[in-house]
């Protein structure tokens, strides 16, 4: 256009643009014309003032439910922790076939066969296969579940800054770990103990057992109960242990499977060959299933030991996981590490 300076502008410096941008002009002259910009006469300062929260908290128990509810209803509805879609077909997978014994043993109450009902049907010795079995349970049943759940609990709030949602709030440390810990444990829960309820269930329905049988059976019923919440917890620390020491999904899962197999593959390679059960000792699933043996009242596969002892390395197991957990989420900062 007529009249237009077609001069090349002189480059932008950071001092000249500072001073345009808290001056009086556009900031749109043309800066050959105008070598030094003009300042700021006058301006106006915006005074920001922290006003605390004088509001009234809600009580510990619904901060804490805010916590378990945003990781157990995330399992069956959005708006809550994202598991992801793998995670909910392997426990939907996992509870189904849980259901297999329940399954049968209505079968056997139609069929009516004592032989077919000695295999599947209510016994001390079906109660730990059904709760403790190591095929297919605990090798491919509940580690797996336990290593899905636990892979991102405490590692993504690492990764991602997530504590710093917790602790900025009137949230502990302890009821932190707390939550988390009973979140994955309700979990696996669902998955063992409720369908070892349902298999009694199935055995009443089927053959039609009245109080007496129920009362007769009741103590049996616990000590299965009780064994299970054990296997519960044992899986529940050692991962949430191997979760708050990794910054990701992928080495708490593995790494419990990792245990878990391992260890009991370690040891029945010497049993096997020296003919020596002491390395049952360090691991998690023998030394469960051994308790739960005596819990259970069933004839045990450890010969060599009594069940004490590998009730002491369990609660050394579970006190180191715990100790590992409880000083690694002490050590987590209100800030994105």
């Amino acid at each position: 256009m007529t009249g237009q300076n077609n001069a090349p502008e002189a480059p932008v410096k950071g001092q000249a643009r500072m001073d345009v941008a808290w001056g009086a002009n556009s900031g749109d002259e043309d800066l050959e014309q105008n070598q030094t910009a003009t300042t700021a006469k006058s301006g106006q300062i915006f005074h920001q003032e922290y006003t605390p929260w004088t509001g009234e908290l809600n009580p510990r128990w619904m901060r804490n439910w805010s916590i378990l509810r945003h990781h157990l209803l995330g399992i069956f509805r959005k708006g809550h922790r994202p598991w992801s879609v793998p995670t909910r077909l392997v426990i939907l997978i996992v509870f189904l076939a849980s259901l297999s014994d329940a399954g049968m043993t209505l079968l056997s109450g139609v069929v009516g066969s004592a032989e077919f009902h000695a295999l599947f049907g209510v016994s001390r010795d079906n109660l730990y296969g059904h709760v403790l079995g190591f095929f297919p349970r605990n090798v491919l049943y509940y580690p797996v579940v336990a290593a899905l759940l636990v892979g991102g609990v405490i590692s993504e709030d690492r990764q991602h800054g997530t504590s710093a949602l917790y602790f900025s709030r009137p949230v502990s440390r302890f009821d932190y770990v707390g939550m988390k810990f009973l979140s994955v444990a309700l979990i696996q829960a669902l998955v063992v103990l409720f369908t070892y309820v349902l298999y009694f269930l199935a055995e009443v329905v089927a053959f039609g057992r009245g109080w007496a049988w129920m009362v007769d059976v009741f103590p049996m019923f616990l000590s299965g109960m009780l064994a299970g919440a054990l296997l519960i917890i044992t899986y529940t620390s050692i991962g949430l242990g191997l979760s708050s020491v990794s910054s990701g999904r992928f080495f708490p899962g593995i790494g419990l499977l990792a245990i878990v197999f391992g260890t009991k593959t370690l040891a029945s390679i010497v049993k096997n060959l020296f003919e020596r059960e002491i390395l049952y000792l360090i691991s998690p699933y023998d030394c469960v299933a051994h308790v739960g043996q005596a819990i259970i009242g069933t004839q045990t596969t450890y010969d060599q030991y009594s069940w004490t002892y590998s009730f002491v390395a369990l609660l050394a197991m579970n006190a180191v996981a715990l100790y590992v957990l409880s000083s690694r989420v002490a050590s987590m900062e209100v800030t994105r590490e």
